[in-house]
């Protein structure tokens, strides 16, 4: 039976999706963008800041489900242009101790909201 994820400090999704689900002993996060739900402005100051504040969504969320940033066995990292890989791989690791999670990184022709990047993962439970 899979269960909903939900944190009112991350952003409402924008479309029919939920934040994050609980299947098992695994939890999948829908691919955050750099929306700071508090204000609802859109982070592209820079693609470090907007990298910074996706990952902070992320975290919002792994709160919500108890969890940490330890527990992320995969990413899948979006990027506008490859250019952006560098700046985002710099504030992307300084969540993570070692250990890192399985990763893709892709540039893709467009994002929501026109933003750089976008990141969704998946985290074991157990």
């Amino acid at each position: 039976m899979k269960k909903i994820v939900y944190s009112s400090k991350a952003p409402e999704p924008i479309g029919p999706y939920s934040q994050g689900v609980i299947f098992g002993n695994l939890l999948f996060l829908s691919g955050q963008i750099a929306i700071e739900q508090s204000t609802g402005t859109l982070i592209m100051s820079s693609v470090a800041d907007e990298t910074k504040q996706v990952m902070e969504n992320i975290k919002f969320l792994l709160d919500e489900a108890k969890t940490d940033f330890s527990k992320i066995v995969k990413t899948s990292i979006f990027l506008s242009s490859m250019e952006h890989f560098q700046e985002v791989n710099r504030v992307y690791a300084s969540y993570f101790e070692g250990n890192y999670p399985a990763r893709e990184t892709v540039a893709v022709s467009g994002l929501p909201k026109g933003v750089n990047v976008e990141i969704s993962v998946i985290v074991a439970l157990n």
